[in-house]
């Protein structure tokens, strides 16, 4: 028994000793005149080298979390960097921003920040894959609708998608989590609601245009709207990868599902190199 304790204490300070960093950036951004943070993890491999450029994937969180949320939630994330060799970038969304620029508020721009402002900083300070085959963008509830939003409407910027138990339609929940705020209420601003859901987005989407990733679980509020999602694409044709899995709308699916997720994106980023 001591021996085998033996050999779990040496292997977890192996993993230690060589996973990836974390480094928490400020970036300035210009359209909301603010300071956003941004969590960057680099894989270990990047130390001491030069000319090795990294696939990148953008992590969104969900309604209420920061830029924190992913790492906390899925804290293998630094191992899942070093394993597949990728980087991953965590910004900080706001507290519900549904990672659109708002057509009523001025103050949320966070499309514009993570394709115009976040994206030309991590190039430019990281040693990143510029190719957009090698650059994918995911998150969790409201940053699932915000990976597969922004993944579908800037296929020239990202070249996979995805989406974990994601808000994928918004319009069954004119009530919550303040999106009213942002698109004025479905009553009164009901084109608003219709152009700002992922699921119409989805429908202008041509085949072999993204490789997109989504999944729910069966016990999730938003497990309908996931599954319409995936009749949409399946009528018109588009490739993609829906998993349905128990689980409810908590940190213990979302933690698990990041790993498939990102296998995904290892995969296609591998793919595209050939």
């Amino acid at each position: 028994m001591k021996n085998i304790v033996s050999i779990f204490v040496c292997l977890f300070f192996v993993l230690v000793s060589n996973a990836a960093r974390v480094d928490t950036v400020v970036v300035y951004s210009n359209a909301m005149h603010k300071n956003i943070k941004v969590a960057v993890v680099i894989p270990d491999n990047a130390k001491g080298q030069t000319g090795v450029k990294f696939p990148v994937v953008y992590l969104l969180h969900g309604y209420s979390g920061n830029y924190g949320s992913w790492l906390k939630d899925a804290p293998q994330l630094q191992f899942r960097a070093d394993q597949y060799q990728v980087m991953l970038v965590c910004p900080d969304g706001g507290y519900g921003s549904w990672y659109y620029d708002s057509p009523i508020n001025d103050s949320i721009k966070y499309e514009t920040f993570i394709t115009k402002e976040l994206l030309p900083y991590i190039d430019s300070n990281f040693p990143t894959s510029t190719n957009k085959d090698h650059r994918a963008i995911t998150g969790l509830s409201m940053g699932g609708h915000g990976g597969l939003f922004l993944g579908m409407r800037h296929s020239n910027l990202f070249g996979n998608a995805g989406s974990v138990c994601g808000g994928v339609d918004i319009r069954p929940f004119p009530n919550n989590w303040d999106i009213k705020k942002s698109l004025g209420t479905i009553t009164d601003q009901p084109q608003n609601w219709e152009n700002y859901s992922v699921i119409n987005i989805a429908k202008n989407l041509k085949p072999n245009q993204l490789h997109i990733i989504f999944d729910c679980g069966v016990s999730d509020f938003f497990i309908e709207v996931n599954r319409s999602l995936h009749q949409l694409l399946l009528a018109n044709k588009i490739d993609h990868d829906y998993t349905e899995r128990p689980g409810g709308h908590n940190k213990a699916y979302w933690g698990n599902s990041i790993d498939y997720q990102l296998q995904y994106f290892a995969k296609s980023f591998m793919a595209a190199i050939k």
